[in-house]
């Protein structure tokens, strides 16, 4: 059965993008480095086998915070998948590509996503959708690729939960070259 997995790269101090987050400057001040794991020219090992994970998912979960820096990945993510972009306003005049669906909320988008994912994974992209995810309980897992730098300030990965404690169970836990992945399942 298809699960919806968040993946997201954050330093060890808790970010996801460093500080002057904004146009022209996606990840903030120093942010690019949480991705050199997985961009540099031969990843090897286990961050290999993380990567091939993640790129062998059936559908994408993003917010347009996400979607729009990355020019929308020119309509494929990777492999032709279906990408379902949260937004306020679905009908407002979006990039038309042949895999890009907007949708509303966050439940739809994740059983949408499911559905087309088939027996696969969704690769769910971005902290609000994460956030948003969690809270109305329809995101399965996290895959936390947790690199040894601190960027000191930056976007917190979970800043915007609410009220209430979530219970998280460890799945794995692989030693990369230059990343930590850690892979949780949301307990319900």
């Amino acid at each position: 059965m298809s699960s919806t997995v968040l993946y997201m790269s954050m330093s060890l101090d808790g970010f996801i993008a460093g500080p002057n987050e904004g146009p022209g400057n996606g990840l903030g001040d120093g942010g690019d480095r949480l991705h050199d794991w997985a961009l540099r020219s031969e990843v090897t090992g286990v961050d290999r086998q993380v990567v091939d994970e993640m790129m062998s998912t059936g559908a994408i979960v993003c917010g347009r915070g996400t979607y729009e820096p990355a020019n929308g990945w020119g309509g494929d993510h990777h492999d032709n998948v279906p990408v379902f972009v949260l937004t306020r306003r679905p009908d407002a005049q979006q990039p038309q590509w042949p895999n890009v669906t907007y949708v509303a909320d966050v439940e739809s988008a994740m059983s949408r996503a499911k559905a087309a994912a088939g027996e696969k994974d969704v690769l769910v992209h971005g902290a609000g959708t994460a956030q948003l995810a969690v809270a109305a309980g329809v995101l399965d897992e996290l895959e936390i690729h947790l690199i040894p730098v601190l960027l000191g300030e930056g976007r917190p990965l979970f800043e915007h939960l609410g009220a209430g404690q979530r219970e998280l169970e460890q799945v794995r836990v692989l030693g990369g070259s230059e990343a930590t992945h850690l892979r949780y399942r949301v307990r319900r």
